[in-house]
């Protein structure tokens, strides 16, 4: 749909809501998802972006009231990648842990009496924690020239940027460097569909262009050290994006790992079991062609087994003297899935999800036989509503 702003409009924030947005009801009673917005706000202008029956999604223009939690973003591109650098980082952290607990009680999920949501699990760092990058390009008539872009929030529209703050220095240097032997070449930045990067943490960056209709390059494999174990990757396959926050959750998976067999379901290439069970009978099984090759050779010179297959498709696996180790894509899991937990009862369910929404319902799924023993929630992505949560689950003694 056509962008349009609405003016002389007075909307209240109730509450941030797990997508990322601000929710506030229209004089009509249709509820408005707006970005730009904290609680205890007003909205008196808006630009829409989605229009739909019962709700209407936008970005707020001009506000009253600004929260006590407000403070001035860092980029100007912060709408399209990190929406939530008008927060205070404390209370970030804050409403990350209270979406946790909105995702559970949305779903009727059972926590026992003495279980707490533990504090957001960070770092401390805000900025350039990023180790994955992917931009667009613009091609600017007042310049002649190529610059580095990003699509406007809401739309298909691309904007040059000059700097963006979460990723890691390394991956806008080469970027602009990129751009600039474009530029030189009088290269036709349409030739191109964007520009992948990754660093190591050694500020080692691989990856490059896309280009339109053409198969994508293969770049070089980077490597990482985590938890100790070193682990090869590709830069434009699936690799954690905030390293050293991530230790921070294995660290807290391995806590809980107490069976000798430990089997790990959309393993990767392996950090998760590798990492925390590599002492163990592990078990690790991943689907993608390109992920299951470096999981094979991140197995090397241990005694782990990796199995090329669908985890829904691996149901033999399961049995109850182990340990399952879970890490969906944001979907959650397929039924089937759930059903044979259900059916086979392993010992304990080790559960991390990058939506606390799929992950809630999932594990409602799972309290008949199943008691929630820790709850998590991590920041991989500082400045931005996503959320890393961790579900630790424990088979009830009566199921024995």
């Amino acid at each position: 749909m056509k962008q349009q702003t609405v003016l002389d409009t007075n909307i209240s924030v109730d509450r941030l809501v797990p997508g990322g947005q601000g929710i506030g009801t229209l004089p009509g009673g249709k509820k408005a998802f707006l970005w730009n917005t904290l609680p205890g706000e007003t909205v008196t202008e808006f630009l829409v972006t989605k229009k739909k029956s019962h709700y209407i999604e936008g970005i707020a223009t001009k506000f009253e009231n600004p929260s006590k939690f407000r403070v001035e973003p860092k980029d100007t591109c912060y709408l399209s990648t990190s929406p939530w650098q008008i927060l205070d980082y404390t209370y970030e952290l804050e409403q990350k842990r209270a979406l946790v607990a909105e995702s559970l009680r949305q779903e009727h999920v059972a926590v026992s009496d003495g279980v707490e949501i533990k504090p957001t699990g960070t770092d401390g760092k805000q900025w350039f924690y990023r180790n994955k990058m992917e931009y667009s390009l613009f091609w600017a008539k007042e310049d002649s020239m190529i610059h580095l872009a990003f699509h406007a929030r809401g739309s298909h529209q691309k904007f040059p940027i000059e700097k963006s703050s979460i990723e890691k220095p390394e991956i806008f240097s080469a970027a602009k460097q990129i751009v600039d032997e474009l530029n030189r070449n009088r290269e036709d930045s349409r030739k191109y569909q964007s520009m992948l990067l990754r660093a190591s943490s050694d500020g080692t960056v691989s990856g490059g262009l896309f280009e339109n209709r053409q198969p994508h390059p293969i770049f070089n494999n980077l490597k990482d050290t985590i938890l100790g174990q070193t682990y090869s990757y590709s830069p434009n396959g699936f690799f954690q994006i905030n390293l050293p926050v991530y230790e921070l959750a294995l660290k807290e998976i391995k806590q809980h790992i107490k069976t000798d067999k430990v089997l790990d379901l959309y393993s990767g290439v392996g950090t998760i079991g590798l990492s925390v069970a590599r002492d163990k009978d592990l078990t690790l099984v991943e689907s993608d062609k390109s992920a299951y090759r470096e999981l094979e050779n991140n197995c090397q010179g241990t005694t782990a087994t990796p199995v090329f297959a669908k985890s829904e498709d691996a149901l033999e696996y399961i049995a109850p003297d182990l340990t399952v180790i879970l890490d969906p894509p944001r979907a959650g899991c397929e039924k089937k899935l759930i059903l044979k937990l259900l059916d086979e009862t392993p010992e304990k369910i080790i559960y991390l999800s990058c939506n606390p929404s799929t992950q809630s319902r999932d594990v409602k799924l799972l309290e008949s036989k199943y008691i929630i023993e820790q709850i998590a929630p991590f920041n991989f992505f500082p400045k931005t509503p996503h959320i890393e949560n961790l579900i630790v689950l424990r088979r009830k003694e009566s199921v024995l």
